[in-house]
């Protein structure tokens, strides 16, 4: 690899290069490096020198940073003092970095750059791979530097400092023959690749050297590539034979990992660059940006009623919400909220005069997070009812007097659903019919429950329907006069909880209707006038739970037909009963 003349003729050179700029009276000193192998090359404050074997330097006197690189082994820093006119010397034994490295293999050969330092890959001294006077032949004496196939870039760093690169592609058993600082020559054959295995990274002889280059490896994951803003992804790397590794232009370890918890979408790029070629991973975590947010009110709609001062209905409802994704929220009326909730809230109308009322309440949600998303999300409710200017609930409950109302045997029938309300009854429906519209001003919400009866005559079933049709038939007359079916339901029970004989008698003490007259038929006929107590609709308020008083009209005109001594007249249907729609 080397000569005497040679060594001679280059540690000059080094010399006269380094007091070229000197004066004849420069306070300068000598330094011996004395290294293990002694083929290592000596960076002086940065720059590349000269390789150690047989040559010295010539410094200012001061202190000075002495690096020691040889492929295959650990690198060593120095820091001398020189003293103007004295020699000084350090000694450095390089640790080898153990094991081999295998193929297959192409080859290098560079002429022309004397001992100019090469690296590759990089013009960092840690991709230092040796000089030009270890690759400059393959003749009987081999001085090679053997590469992983791959597209190199080749750095040759002459003394002054001069960088000169150019690219290399080298194939699987070709050599490439590079002119320094003119270009690649020629590539050609190198059968000796083939054989090749396992490799130690230095060897050196008597004029010959081999440098095996490990292959650049490396791995690069992430634990997901999909994430909702907030959350996180883990990076892992690893790599061998890199010299340097960057995640993102930023140094890392060789291997190591890293959470990352990115506001938009971001690509990660890990790079291990070494001589050996360069590892590029590239890792993209997509960032969800959107918010889906919902906003609901329950129930959708919920009326009001106010009576003078009084707020005799304040109705509720509850906003319920769901905002996944999202790091900032508030909803009307509730403020600032979690991703998901609830919230009761209390309802009143904007309008405030007397009349009725029929609004549309909005509610809105505002969601956002740190990564740019925001949403918006609404829910409206529908407030009905009406402010009136003094009556209120408790007047009308008073005047709201139910009473029961009684039908003629079997009646109405199958094939006359209409027949057997007779005349008194029709009246005191009447009187319920008013009050109970005044009182639907102010408890809009109150219902009218009618559960019929029948007498013990006939069948279960018998009975079960009859009591039906009477309760049917009540609610019709109901809502031919103005009073909407969804305030009224009613219930059959045939004669299931027939009254008895003492009850019927207890009721007819309380009944301010009954006549002496009266009291003596009953007593003489109360089967009969018990039966009759039992062809009955009751009427309950839902409200107060008040239930109709059950007095039997005793003094009506039509006691005889309710009775069953006379037949009914038919009713004729009221001119409202032709104008259902008006009754919804």
């Amino acid at each position: 690899m080397r000569n005497g003349k040679t060594s001679i003729l280059l540690s000059a050179v080094a010399v006269l290069l380094l007091i070229s700029t000197q004066s004849a009276m420069a306070q300068v000193g000598k330094l011996i490096v004395k290294t293990v192998p002694s083929q290592a090359y000596i960076y002086a404050d940065g720059n590349p020198v000269v390789d150690a074997a047989h040559h010295f330097l010539i410094l200012d006197a001061g202190e000075h940073k002495i690096d020691i690189y040889n492929y295959g082994y650990k690198s060593e820093s120095r820091t001398v003092t020189i003293e103007a006119h004295k020699t000084s010397v350090i000694d450095v034994t390089l640790q080898p970095v153990p094991g081999t490295v295998t193929g297959p293999w192409g080859c290098i050969t560079i002429e022309g750059a004397d001992r100019d330092a090469i690296l590759l890959n990089g013009q960092d001294p840690a991709f230092f791979v040796g000089h030009g006077d270890e690759f400059n032949n393959e003749w009987g004496w081999k001085q090679e530097l053997i590469v992983p196939p791959g597209k190199y870039e080749l750095t040759v760093i002459h003394g002054d400092p001069q960088v000169w690169t150019v690219p290399v592609d080298v194939e699987a058993n070709k050599r490439v023959v590079v002119d320094a600082y003119k270009g690649v020559r020629k590539t050609v054959d190198w059968s000796r690749g083939a054989s090749l295995q396992s490799l130690p990274r230095f060897t050196a002889g008597i004029a010959s050297a081999e440098v095996a280059i490990q292959k650049v490896t490396g791995q690069f994951a992430s634990s997901t590539t999909q994430i909702n803003c907030g959350d996180s992804a883990h990076l892992t790397w690893s790599s061998d034979g890199a010299q340097a590794t960057t995640l993102n232009g930023a140094a890392v370890a060789a291997s190591g990992d890293q959470t990352v918890q990115p506001t938009q979408t971001t690509d990660y790029k890990f790079t291990a660059a070494g001589p050996g070629g360069v590892y590029n991973g590239d890792q993209t975590v997509t960032v969800n940006t959107a918010i889906p947010a919902t906003l609901s009110v329950s129930p959708a709609e919920v009326r009001y009623h106010k009576t003078g001062d009084k707020v005799d209905s304040a109705p509720t409802a509850t906003l319920t919400w769901s905002a996944p994704n999202a790091s900032t929220i508030s909803v009307d009326t509730v403020g600032a909220a979690g991703s998901t909730g609830s919230h009761d809230i209390q309802v009143t109308p904007t309008k405030t005069s007397v009349g009725p009322i029929d609004e549309t309440a909005t509610y809105t949600l505002h969601a956002s997070n740190a990564c740019g998303g925001s949403q918006t999300a609404t829910a409206t409710l529908h407030i009905t009812g009406s402010i009136d200017s003094g009556v209120n609930a408790a007047t009308l409950e008073t005047k709201l007097t139910l009473n029961s109302i009684y039908y003629p045997t079997n009646l109405p029938t199958v094939a006359d659903p209409n027949s057997g309300l007779v005349a008194s009854q029709q009246h005191r429906l009447d009187e319920i019919i008013g009050n109970f519209k005044d009182y639907l001003t102010v408890r809009p919400e109150a219902k009218l429950l009618l559960e019929a009866h029948a007498d013990l005559r006939g069948s279960v079933e018998f009975n079960k329907a009859l009591s039906q049709r009477r309760a049917d038939l009540v609610k019709s007359y109901l809502v031919e006069h103005g009073i909407s079916a969804a305030n009224i339901e009613t219930q059959a029970f045939g004669k299931d909880k027939n009254l008895t004989d003492k009850e019927v008698e207890q009721l007819n003490a309380s009944n301010p209707n009954v006549s002496a007259d009266a009291r003596i038929r009953v007593e003489h006929n109360i089967v009969a006038f018990r039966m009759a107590n039992n062809r009955r609709v009751d009427l309950h308020l839902s409200t107060t739970g008040q239930t109709s008083l059950r007095y039997f009209p005793y003094d009506s005109d039509d006691l005889n037909v309710l009775l069953g001594e006379q037949k009914p007249v038919a009713r004729k249907a009221t001119p409202a009963a032709k104008k259902p729609a008006a009754k919804k």
